[in-house]
């Protein structure tokens, strides 16, 4: 009878269990588990059916809004930017700035600077614009749904609802001072 002894480095993944979760799969689940919850806010809103009435069409976005606020009432900085996810973005940022500096710094000073106080599950403010979007570091992160962008307010990234106009989580910090 022939008998099997593994190697110590089978043993060692072994011990391992599971293969370990990247950061950006933890935090595309994050973002599949609050699109469960827009889904569900706009299911409860009805149809928006075609309309010319901004009133009509502020009126399903408040709707759309409230919901999305009443489902997630207890929502925290970093519920959806963890310290581990939030860790690998500013790794993949960093990265970026480190390659492209020049390019990235000019696309982010290419529209006016916005700086503004937010909150979780809050509004993103009225009259703010939303800053462009450095296509280089957009590539870099993982792909959000139609619902949602990454935006930054000065040094801090921002995942925003865009039909809701929610910040959904922030990460402050994202681009390092230079």
């Amino acid at each position: 009878m022939t008998r099997f002894f593994p190697s110590l480095a089978a043993c060692a993944l072994l011990a391992q269990g599971p293969a370990a979760r990247t950061p950006f799969a933890d935090f595309e689940e994050r973002v599949d588990s609050y699109m469960k919850i827009h889904k569900a806010a706009e299911a409860d809103m009805g149809k928006l059916s075609t309309t010319n009435s901004v009133q009509q069409l502020n009126a399903k976005k408040n709707s759309l809004t409230d919901g999305i606020f009443t489902r997630r009432s207890t929502a925290a900085q970093g519920d959806i930017f963890t310290p581990a996810i939030a860790a690998e973005f500013r790794k993949v940022i960093a990265q970026n700035l480190q390659r492209r500096s020049h390019r990235i710094h000019s696309s982010i000073r290419s529209g006016e600077k916005v700086i503004a106080k937010v909150h979780i599950n809050g509004p993103y403010p009225e009259g703010v614009p939303l800053e462009t979007m450095p296509p280089t570091l957009l590539s870099s992160f993982p792909k959000l749904p139609q619902e949602l962008d990454y935006r930054f307010i000065g040094s801090t990234l921002i995942l925003r609802d865009v039909s809701a106009n929610l910040v959904i989580d922030m990460m402050p910090n994202a681009i390092a001072a230079n």
